[in-house]
C-alpha cells in the first residue's frame, strides 16, 4: 500500500464546520443537486443548446449519478418559460388499469415496496415531449453524459453515498442488489460505480425518442417482469401513457406571481399558504423571529389540511383547486390564525422521499423548473432484469379510505409530493426554483418566497438559512441556527417542537433568479449540488 493510499483511507468524510457557498452570476446558468449533472447541462448550453436541452441533459444524468433520489423508472413535472409564456407539464404516470380497492383489502395503508406500489413511469415520455416542443439539440445528444457515466463509471459523492447506505433494506430484491449493490453493499464516498445495463437502456431510449420504453423491447421487459413478479402493470398500461400539458395555478405575493402545477401534485398547498401570508405584513417581524416563523407555520398547517383532504388525480377531485385560492377562502383562513397561539389540526399522512430538482436558464430568457423522483429513495425495490431500471413506488401515494378522492383505483394518478416552482413579475420570467424533499417541498417554497420577497435575501442566503418543518402530525422541527429564545417562544405558543430531525428532511433548494443583466444562481449546501454557468 502506498503513502497515497494510506492518506485516502484516513480521510474523514464528515463536514463539522458551517460552510457558506457563493452565488453564481452568468448569462447562462444551471443549478442542481449533483455537480456531474450540472456540468452535463452546461455542456449542452456550450454546444448551442437552450435551457430546455440543459435541463433534460441534467435530468437524464441524474438518473445515473444520483440514483438514490430518482431514476429512469420515475415521474417528472416541469414548467418551461419559452421566451414569451409559461408552460406546465405533468409527467406522472397512472396506476395499472386493473387496480381496485379490493386488491388492497385488509391493509391499513398502501405497501411501501414491491409491484403493488408501481405506477407507470412518466419521466421518459416527459423528456421526449419537452425536447420535441422546446429543445434545439437532437434528442439523442442529451443522453451522452449519462451514458458515459453509466458505462465508464463515476465517483460517488458523500451525500449520495449516505442515502445509498439507507437503501440497504432493499437488498432482499435480487435485481436491485445486482444492479445497485454489486459488491453486496452500497458504494462508499469516492468509490467508482458503473451500471452498464443502464447505459444500454439509455441508448435504446435515446435512439427511439423514448418509444422503446412504452412500446418496444424495454416495455416488453417491464411487462414480463411485472407478470412474473405478481404485478398488475401490463404492456397496455405502458402503451396508454401520455404526458399532459397543463396550465399552472398561481397567486400574487408582494408584487410577484408564484406559479405551481395543479393537482395531482401538492403545489396547491404552497399557493394556499402564501395566499394566507399575503394578508399579513411579514416585514414587521425579523426574518428568524418567533412571530415570523409562527405565521408561516400556521399558514402551512391550514394549507396541508386542505391538501391532504382534497388533492388527487384531478379527474377525481370533488372541488376545483382554484376555489381554494379565492380571496374569500384565503381571507377566512388568515382570519383564523392567532399570533399568540398555535392551532392543532388533525394529523395527516405524509412521507419524505428521494427527489432531484434542477433549474436552467439561457441568454435568450428561456427558463426551466424541473423535478423528478422515484419517491422513497430508489423507489419500489423492483429493478427490471438486464436494464438497470429502478421502478418508482408512487402507488404508495394513494390512500385506502373509501370515498376519498385519492383512494386507490385503476388508471389514476396518485397524490404526488414532487413540485417545481416558478415566479414571474409583470408577465416576465423572474425565478425558477424548487426545494426537493417529500413533505418539505411546499413549505420549502413558502420559506424561499418569504425570505426573498419579504426580507430581500439573495438566493444563496435563502438556501443557506435554517428551515422549519411542519410534520405530518403538525409537530414542528427547527433546523440548527434558530436561537434558544425563539424555540422557547414557539413552545410557549403551543407548538409541539421535536428534536433530532436529520438534515436531509429539511430539503435541498436550487434557485435561478433573473437579473437586469444575466442570472444569479444558487445551490443548497445540504446537497452535493452546484450552480454553474458562463
Amino acid at each position: 500500500m502506498t503513502d497515497l493510499d494510506c492518506g485516502l483511507n484516513s480521510i474523514q468524510w464528515d463536514f463539522p464546520y458551517l460552510s457558506k457557498r457563493m452565488p453564481l452570476f452568468a448569462d447562462n446558468a444551471v443549478a442542481t443537486s449533483q455537480p456531474l449533472a450540472a456540468q452535463a447541462g452546461l455542456r449542452m448550453l456550450a454546444k448551442g443548446g437552450n435551457a430546455a436541452d440543459a435541463a433534460l441533459a441534467m435530468a437524464i444524468a441524474l438518473t445515473v449519478v444520483e440514483p438514490t433520489s430518482n431514476g429512469i423508472g420515475g415521474d417528472l413535472f416541469a414548467m418551461i418559460w419559452d421566451g414569451s409564456r409559461l408552460h406546465g407539464l405533468n409527467g406522472s404516470g397512472r396506476s395499472p388499469a386493473s387496480w381496485s380497492p379490493d386488491r388492497f383489502a385488509g391493509r391499513l395503508s398502501m405497501p411501501d415496496t414491491g409491484w403493488d406500489t408501481v405506477t407507470v413511469p412518466g419521466a421518459v415520455d416527459a423528456w421526449a415531449r419537452i425536447s420535441e416542443r422546446f429543445g434545439k439539440l437532437p434528442f439523442g445528444e442529451l443522453f451522452d453524459p449519462a451514458i458515459n457515466y453509466a458505462r465508464d463509471g463515476f465517483c460517488v459523492g458523500p451525500v449520495t453515498s449516505e442515502r445509498w447506505q439507507a437503501a440497504a433494506a432493499l437488498q432482499n430484491f435480487p435485481e436491485f442488489s445486482r444492479s445497485f449493490l454489486p459488491k453486496g453493499c452500497a458504494p462508499k464516498t469516492g468509490e467508482r460505480f458503473t451500471n452498464p445495463d443502464q447505459a444500454l437502456t439509455l441508448e435504446k431510449i435515446a435512439v427511439s425518442g423514448g418509444e422503446d420504453f412504452y412500446r418496444g423491447d424495454l416495455a416488453a421487459r417491464i411487462a414480463a417482469a411485472a407478470k412474473s413478479g405478481g404485478g398488475a402493470l401490463t404492456l397496455q398500461d405502458l402503451e396508454a401513457h401520455r404526458s399532459q400539458w397543463v396550465t399552472p395555478l398561481s397567486v400574487q405575493y408582494r408584487g410577484a406571481t408564484l406559479h405551481e402545477l395543479p393537482p395531482n401534485g401538492q403545489g396547491l398547498a404552497a399557493l394556499i399558504a402564501l395566499g394566507i401570508l399575503e394578508r399579513f405584513d411579514m416585514r414587521r417581524y425579523p426574518p428568524d423571529s418567533a412571530d415570523s416563523l409562527h405565521l408561516q407555520i400556521e399558514a402551512m398547517k391550514c394549507a396541508f389540511t386542505v391538501a391532504f383532504e382534497h388533492i388527487s388525480d384531478p379527474d377525481w377531485m370533488t372541488l376545483d383547486p382554484a376555489d381554494f385560492l379565492k380571496a374569500d377562502f384565503l381571507d377566512d383562513r388568515a382570519g383564523r390564525i392567532r399570533l399568540g397561539k398555535a392551532a392543532d389540526p388533525n394529523p395527516v399522512r405524509a412521507d419524505s422521499g428521494g427527489t432531484v430538482y434542477l433549474a436552467a436558464a439561457d441568454a435568450d430568457r428561456c427558463m426551466v423548473s424541473l423535478i423528478q423522483s422515484n419517491y422513497l429513495g430508489f423507489g419500489s425495490g423492483v429493478v427490471i432484469p438486464g436494464t438497470g431500471i429502478s421502478m418508482q413506488n408512487r402507488g404508495r401515494g394513494f390512500v385506502l379510505t373509501e370515498g376519498h378522492p385519492n383512494c386507490v383505483g385503476g388508471g389514476k394518478r396518485p397524490f404526488h409530493t414532487i413540485i417545481p416552482a416558478f415566479v414571474s413579475q409583470n408577465d416576465r420570467p423572474l425565478m425558477s426554483f424548487g426545494v426537493m424533499g417529500g413533505h418539505m417541498q411546499p413549505q420549502g417554497h413558502v420559506q424561499m418566497m418569504v425570505r426573498i420577497f419579504d426580507y430581500h435575501q439573495n438566493p444563496q442566503t435563502a438556501c443557506d438559512a435554517p428551515r422549519w418543518l411542519v410534520g405530518p402530525d403538525f409537530s414542528v422541527a427547527l433546523e440548527p441556527g434558530y436561537s434558544p429564545a425563539v424555540k422557547r417562544d414557539l413552545f410557549d405558543r403551543g407548538h409541539r417542537l421535536i428534536d433530532g430531525m436529520p438534515t436531509f428532511q429539511f430539503g435541498g433548494a436550487q434557485i435561478i433568479l433573473r437579473l437586469e443583466n444575466g442570472y444569479c444562481a444558487a445551490s443548497d449546501p445540504r446537497k452535493e449540488g452546484q450552480a454553474g454557468g458562463f
